[in-house]
């Protein structure tokens, strides 16, 4: 573990999620996503995640990562992959007579909590070298759209590249205008 004492691990941790969530409720507001704004991770402030998240707070980083390179899994991950469909592993099955995993379509409406989350955290883990592009390089460069499915992955995609050549008050405007067609329509897409 870090040098860092208990006490600064846990007022960072508790900044860095706070700070988060604030963020992308008003990112969320201004899609359009009221309730998702309001409801947006509150499992991280549960003894399983909260926890987890002080003891391995490193104030760079997610501390998830850190938890798996010392246990070589995450409890409060899991715990919190299953309370939040925002992240598209919650949208994963498995198959029971194969070993095969499926991942489901996120609806559209938590493909743009996905989005608010993935601006947000690249702010606050980004710091001063954020830019409108952040999340979007940070996106491409992960395996997580390798493995999520494939409209998931398209529609996340294009949605931080818009970002980054629109600016982010565009953005959400636009991305405001695309969760209202969504809600008008289910069947409509990007």
């Amino acid at each position: 573990m870090d040098e860092m004492s208990f006490f600064k691990r846990l007022k960072g941790h508790f900044t860095t999620i706070t700070t988060h969530k604030l963020e992308v409720q008003r990112l969320c507001f201004k899609c359009g996503l009221m309730k998702q704004g309001l409801l947006h991770d509150l499992s991280k402030y549960t003894p399983s995640e909260f926890s987890a998240g002080v003891r391995f707070y490193q104030g760079y980083r997610s501390p998830i990562d850190r938890e798996k390179e010392v246990k070589g899994y995450s409890f409060g991950w899991l715990h919190h992959k299953g309370r939040n469909p925002h992240h598209w592993e919650f949208w994963t099955d498995r198959d029971r007579t194969t070993p095969t995993l499926i991942v489901y379509p996120m609806p559209f409406n938590y493909v743009l909590e996905s989005v608010c989350d993935k601006i947000a955290a690249s702010k606050i883990y980004g710091k001063e070298k954020y830019h409108d592009g952040y999340a979007y390089d940070f996106f491409l460069k992960g395996l997580d759209r390798k493995t999520m499915h494939e409209k998931t992955a398209r529609q996340i995609g294009e949605l931080l590249c818009y970002l980054k050549d629109n600016g982010e008050e565009k953005a959400l405007a636009y991305y405001r205008e695309l969760y209202h067609k969504w809600k008008k329509d289910h069947s409509f897409e990007i």
